[in-house]
Parts: C-alpha cells; structure tokens; sequence
C-alpha cells in the first residue's frame, strides 16, 4: 500500500517538476537583467541500485525541463554508480545536487516503499568535493 502512495506522490511531483521548469525556460526569455541560463554539468553518485531505478531516475531528469542526463558512469567496487548531468538554470552545484538527490529520494520511497537512510547532504559533499561515499 505504501509503494502504491508514494508512486502517486512521485507521479505528481514529476509533473509538477514539468510545469515549473516550463514555467521557468518560458519566463527567462522575457527576463532581459540576467542571463538567460548558467549550463554546468554535476555527477551525482546515485543510491539507485537495479536497472529499472536507473532507468526511471535518468528519464525522469531528462524529462523535467532544463535537466539532461548527458552520461551513466558505472559502479565499481570502491565508487557508486554515477549519473552525468546537464542542468540549465541552477545556481550552483550544490543546489542541482540537491534537487537530484531529493528527486532520487523519492523514486527510491516509490521503488522500495520506503525512502533510503543515506543523508543527501553527505552525498552532495562528496559529489562536490570528487570524493566516493
């Protein structure tokens, strides 16, 4: 019952992810102040552990506006596996890190009926920092 409540919630966060990011691509041509995008490419070692994890979390980035998986890194016995990628409008690295991180969060509460232990802040550290979990 939990996996089927939380794949609703993952549904519907997706969809919005959609509507906000083509909300986001939209305003930004008007907006003349700043510039239009600030492209950057982040790795993020993912907690996703089967093929169809994998699977759902890379389409479901590519689908969001703004974002694309550009690469799929995989695992060794030392590092994670890792996703590459391209994100348009965020701030920083840590910021596109974190959204990642809480969207990979969700997908594994859908996949696994609960949400996984790992602190996303520990994750997001060590992505910035090139180090392995």
């Amino acid at each position: 019952m939990m996996r089927l409540i939380h794949g609703i919630s993952y549904v519907a966060y997706i969809l919005w992810a959609i509507v906000t990011g083509s909300f986001t691509i939209a305003s930004r041509l008007f907006v003349l102040r700043e510039a239009y995008a600030r492209p950057m490419i982040v790795e993020l070692p993912l907690r996703c552990a089967t093929d169809l994890e994998v699977t759902v979390f890379a389409s479901s980035i590519t689908i969001t506006p703004g974002t694309l998986v550009t690469a799929i890194a995989s695992g060794t016995a030392t590092q994670p596996p890792a996703l590459f990628v391209h994100a348009l409008f965020e701030d920083s690295e840590e910021s596109a890190l974190e959204g990642l991180i809480d969207m990979e969060s969700r997908l594994l509460a859908m996949t696994r009926g609960r949400a996984p232990r790992a602190a996303s802040r520990d994750l997001a550290t060590d992505a910035s920092e090139g180090g392995t979990r």
